[in-house]
């Protein structure tokens, strides 16, 4: 005899599991992002979220966000630098999942 709902399989958990999950984000972040405290707010905000990574400056006046975390908390990430801090002007982000790196801490390069 077979019950129902013994091989359902919960969506939610999945979800639940995916996002708890440690993934590895890159950024690049265009704009009036250089000279405006981007990368050292950058930093805090990520501490704030349990991020990993590190943020610094790009020769063409760009900046370069690594994020290592939790899924949830990468995406929150995402928003904040898609404005920065108040004195920064972000014109555009572009971001793509990248394999898992092993980061400690949130560095400024």
């Amino acid at each position: 005899m077979m019950l129902k709902g013994a091989n359902v399989t919960d969506n939610n958990t999945n979800l639940i599991r995916e996002a708890c999950m440690n993934v590895s984000y890159i950024a690049h972040i265009s704009g009036r992002v250089q000279g405006v405290y981007f990368r050292a707010s950058s930093q805090q905000q990520a501490i704030e979220y349990s991020l990993s990574g590190y943020a610094r400056n790009l020769e063409d006046g760009d900046v370069e966000v690594l994020l290592c975390g939790e899924q949830t908390n990468i995406d929150k990430m995402l928003v904040w630098l898609s404005h920065g801090p108040e004195q920064a002007e972000v014109t555009d982000i572009e971001h793509k999942k990248v394999p898992w790196q092993e980061h400690h801490f949130f560095s400024i390069g």
